[in-house]
């Protein structure tokens, strides 16, 4: 039996794929991410993303304990990051001295972000923290409010626990991450297979 190990880029548009693997008797292994249609995936191994958006918002909200204006940079196609954004939402709720003056809806990459927080920046928008989908996201947005020589702090987010935002946190440009283990999502899913291939549920 063959089997594979997807993670998608676009949780809404990998069914045909799927449906694909279905027809040829291949075991498909989601990781990482989500998909809309989970029919016929043998199993799923992903982190707790919306815990994620969770532990960001409880952080922000302890040191910014009167509010503020807060920038979400998102990437809607990917399930995990949509997961976040409503995990860092929910956990806010109702509180109107925390406001969500800027969103992005397909931001992933460093460049983008970049752009994205220039644009942000140039457009005249104050903010006080910003939260990003994942550490690239991050560090583009850091990159962007360098770039623009904004001196007053702003509390960056991001999501992974990467080395390359580690070292900005130890540095003291950005504030935190929400870590991931890939190690033992990877391991844990080539373990599952495994299992899977002798014959167990």
């Amino acid at each position: 039996m063959t089997v594979l190990f997807a993670n998608a880029a676009d949780w809404t548009k990998i069914g045909p794929a799927l449906e694909a693997c279905r027809e040829a008797g291949v075991a498909v292994f989601v990781v990482d991410t989500d998909v809309r249609e989970r029919e016929g995936i043998v199993s799923i191994i992903q982190s707790d993303n919306y815990l994620a958006g969770v532990l960001v918002a409880r952080d922000l909200m302890k040191k910014m304990p009167r509010g503020g204006d807060i920038v979400l940079m998102n990437h809607d196609s990917v399930y995990s990051t949509v997961e976040r954004r409503q995990g860092f939402l929910d956990t806010i709720g109702d509180r109107k001295e925390y406001r969500i003056v800027a969103e992005t809806h397909n931001t992933s990459e460093i460049e983008v972000a970049t752009a994205e927080m220039n644009r942000i920046i140039q457009s005249g928008i104050h903010f006080d923290a910003v939260f990003g989908n994942n550490d690239p996201t991050a560090l583009g947005a850091l990159a962007g409010i360098q770039m623009n020589n904004v001196t007053e702090p702003i509390l960056i987010y991001g999501v992974d626990g990467s080395p390359d935002c580690k070292t900005m946190i130890q540095r003291g440009l950005v504030e935190g991450s929400a870590a991931q283990y890939p190690i033992q999502v990877g391991r844990e899913a080539a373990e599952t297979a495994y299992r899977y291939l002798e014959g167990q549920k």
